[in-house]
């Protein structure tokens, strides 16, 4: 096995564990890693177009009509006009923002526990490179 097959290979060992423990936790929240995704987008950098959600997280504008309709539901984001009457934006509500904060409070100790043993630098170095991997993939 070549040094690039084995490093995808253990991204692709790492996430669907990941992903699948994530989901566990966010299960009492009626949520999915996808729903949890768009939430934190929402959270830091505040409301977008369905166009733009979809751009960032690399899905079809259906899917984020269905995430968003879902979300709405569960009472924790809205839409508003945009700036024409063609554009809706989705935000968090006052509750989206609180169930955030919960949730991010309940993983800490999950990222903590996976990310034990390797040093903040480290982090920061990993962090890069997937950016950067995920750039070249989407050229």
């Amino acid at each position: 096995m070549t040094i690039e097959q084995e490093f995808f290979n253990q991204y692709r060992l790492m996430y669907r564990p990941f992903i699948n423990q994530v989901n566990v936790l966010l299960e009492k929240y009626q949520l999915f890693s996808s729903q949890w995704a768009l939430l934190r987008l929402l959270k830091d950098k505040g409301s977008h177009t369905f166009v733009d959600i979809a751009n960032f997280m690399f899905i079809e504008k259906p899917s984020v009509t269905r995430l968003v309709q879902k979300l709405v539901e569960l009472g924790y984001v809205e839409t508003v006009a945009g700036r024409d009457k063609r554009e809706k934006l989705v935000q968090l509500t006052a509750n989206g923002e609180e169930i955030v904060q919960e949730i991010q409070a309940q993983l800490k100790p999950f990222f903590e526990q996976a990310l034990a043993g390797i040093s903040k630098q480290e982090i920061e170095i990993a962090t890069q490179v997937l950016a950067n991997i995920c750039a070249n993939i989407n050229r």
